[in-house]
């Protein structure tokens, strides 16, 4: 029977999101968040709901598929692309699903708005992980970076997108990285996957899609664990 499509609404790009203090306190933050693609990034099976080819909107917030279903990032995912990376923390997918392809595919049609467009920064920047110092500087460097970018380039630590044990994939994230698993954060919907954490890699489930709420707990859960 195929999962229900979740009641969290995706993404529509209309209210930027204030970011999470969490990450500008000075404390330490995970160097790789690892997201599952599936009931994580977005509401579907990509493997299952999808029939290609797929056709992305005029802003490339959705993708349409042969039989007219659309399809979209969940609300905050985009401003938590956005908040992580200019945190400084790279970020990674882990995904077992059988429609690999389909997947990358579904990253480089789906656009990720500006940070201008989609976070509301009321205390400075969070580049580096703390408030800067220069804003002239931080403007300017912010400007550059400023545009629509395709969701895959956020991914800078790696893509680990097909069937497998997701041990597998973080063996080929920690390879490729070189980050140690204690150092990693991984957001996932099946309960299941917490035998990556066999590993040293700290999973925080998400019931009903990615949040900066699930962020922030999942943050607070990898510091509660390295006794911060």
């Amino acid at each position: 029977m195929p999962k229900k499509l979740s009641k969290q609404p995706t993404f529509t790009g209309s209210t930027p999101t204030a970011v999470p203090s969490i990450l500008s306190d000075g404390q330490p933050l995970p160097r790789v968040v690892v997201f599952d693609l599936d009931y994580t990034l977005w509401p579907f099976w990509v493997d299952t709901h999808v029939y290609p080819p797929l056709r992305a909107n005029a802003d490339h917030s959705a993708c349409t598929d042969k039989i007219g279903e659309t399809f979209a990032f969940y609300d905050d995912v985009p401003s938590v692309l956005h908040g992580l990376a200019r945190a400084g923390v790279r970020i990674a997918v882990a995904s077992r699903t059988h429609a690999p392809d389909l997947g990358r595919e579904m990253l480089k049609l789906l656009h990720v708005p500006p940070a201008s467009s989609v976070l509301a920064e009321e205390n400075g920047s969070v580049e580096g992980g703390a408030a800067s110092s220069s804003s002239s500087s931080s403007s300017n460097n912010n400007s550059k970076k400023d545009k629509t970018r395709k969701a895959i380039e956020f991914f800078d630590a790696g893509l680990e997108i097909y069937p497998s044990s997701k041990i597998r994939h973080f063996e080929a994230l920690a390879k490729r990285t070189g980050i140690p698993y204690t150092e990693m954060l991984f957001f996932d919907d099946e309960s299941r996957n917490r035998d990556t954490e066999s590993l040293g890699v700290t999973m925080w489930l998400v019931r009903d899609g990615v949040t900066w709420s699930e962020v922030v707990d999942g943050i607070k859960e990898w510091r509660r664990r390295r006794g911060i």
